[in-house]
């Protein structure tokens, strides 16, 4: 769809910063979005403007009650752009800081001889969390294996370990390894048709630039974003909490709102920056829509973003004109299978008889930005099971073009893939 709609890609692309050159490497294709998405041209000029003021969001003043005023509308944005009716939004230091800060809560306010259940296709921010509150809290916790072949956990691995006694769930709604996406409305209804009051927590860190979100849809009680994953800058994490764990006992300060969970004096530039994301997902959705309701044409920019995504995978998969794609280059494997409908944006591969790192060094030589993921702590549990030491990530968004993916694809033709 963007890409039928004549000069909606260059208008998309001149939204953004660097989009086709580095500061320090002059010009260069980004297929590192996983890594961290290209920025808003509006927050870039947003947060300059935010971080020159000294007052302080909420003084009897102009200045301190003009940026609570911009915290508000953030707050208020954000429940369109999720679609949350309930609950509340709060800033942290990152987004694994506030899953931490959840599962951590939660775990703590489970029943003693309760249980906390994840899986194993989760990034540490939640795995660990979830492993080290419920060895403190005296709980059990329960894995849930993921399938290596899809790089997926489904709402049917979950119920066949399910009992009545598991308070905390934890679900990754995308894996920044495979790129694949899990259907969090199906496994937080499967968790609920046999623990209705489980407490249930998403990192939607890697999912959240892919398409859109639904608060409402997904009945779960918290969760998290990145927002320099998201068109923003780095230096903070959202998150959104369920009224139910709002109330539960957290760290908080001494007599303050029971229901506070932001800690010291808010950046109003954070917040400013998360509406100018939400205002930017609402004139894409009017570009290839005729909505307007804004939360109509937010879901109408997230339909365009997964299709053209789509279309970008796709051609990298099964290639472009004369190029072949990465499933007919011999020496390349695609993790998670070349068809695989719950991809988003994102393709991982192996070169045989190549190291990745070296890979991506020959790439990045050439201008084109990739990433290697090993098996550490952090994508170990992807990657071991395959038995693979590392592989090449190439990561999309909506502002990458055909024409980044041929020069991706004649770089590793080169390689003698």
């Amino acid at each position: 769809m963007i890409q039928d709609i004549p000069g909606l890609l260059d208008a998309i692309r001149n939204r953004f910063a660097h989009v086709d050159s580095c500061p320090f490497q002059g010009e260069r294709i980004f297929f590192e979005n996983a890594g961290g998405a290209l920025t808003l041209k509006s927050v870039v000029k947003t947060s300059g403007f935010y971080a020159a003021i000294p007052d302080n969001p909420g003084r009897v003043n102009p200045a301190g009650q003009g940026m609570q005023g911009v915290i508000n509308k953030a707050k208020a944005d954000l429940a369109v752009f999720m679609n949350a009716t309930s609950g509340q939004f709060f800033a942290g230091e990152s987004g694994t800081e506030l899953l931490f800060r959840m599962i951590r809560t939660a775990c703590l306010n489970a029943p003693k001889g309760a249980k906390v259940i994840g899986s194993s296709i989760e990034h540490p921010a939640t795995r660990s969390a979830a492993r080290r509150w419920a060895g403190i809290a005296g709980l059990n916790y329960v894995n849930v294996v993921h399938d290596d072949a899809s790089g997926l956990v489904t709402a049917d691995d979950y119920r066949a370990l399910m009992t009545p006694d598991i308070a905390v769930a934890t679900i990754l709604h995308a894996s920044p390894v495979t790129g694949m996406g899990m259907d969090v409305a199906a496994i937080s209804a499967a968790i609920r048709e046999i623990s209705p009051d489980c407490l249930i927590i998403v990192d939607g860190i890697q999912h959240a630039a892919h398409g859109h979100l639904d608060l409402e849809a997904y009945n779960v009680d918290g969760y998290a974003i990145s927002p320099y994953k998201v068109f923003s800058r780095h230096g903070y994490g959202i998150a959104w909490i369920s009224d139910r764990l709002s109330t539960q006992p957290h760290d908080m300060l001494i007599d303050a709102p029971a229901t506070g969970w932001e800690f010291g004096t808010r950046d109003t530039g954070s917040y400013a920056t998360v509406s100018d994301v939400v205002a930017y997902f609402d004139w894409l959705g009017g570009e290839v829509s005729d909505e307007t309701h804004p939360r109509k044409r937010i879901e109408a920019a997230g339909r365009a973003i997964h299709a053209y995504e789509t279309h970008l995978t796709n051609t990298m998969i099964n290639g472009t004109g004369n190029l072949p794609g990465l499933r007919d280059m011999g020496r390349v494997t695609i993790l998670a299978g070349a068809d695989n409908p719950a991809r988003e944006g994102l393709v991982s591969i192996t070169v045989k008889g190549r190291a990745s790192e070296d890979v991506v060094k020959i790439l990045n030589a050439q201008g084109i930005r990739t990433h290697t993921r090993k098996a550490d702590h952090y994508s170990g549990n992807v990657l071991t099971p395959l038995g693979l030491p590392d592989c090449i990530r190439i990561s999309m968004c909506h502002y990458n073009t055909a024409g980044e993916v041929a020069k991706l694809l004649a770089a590793v033709k080169e390689l003698g893939a």
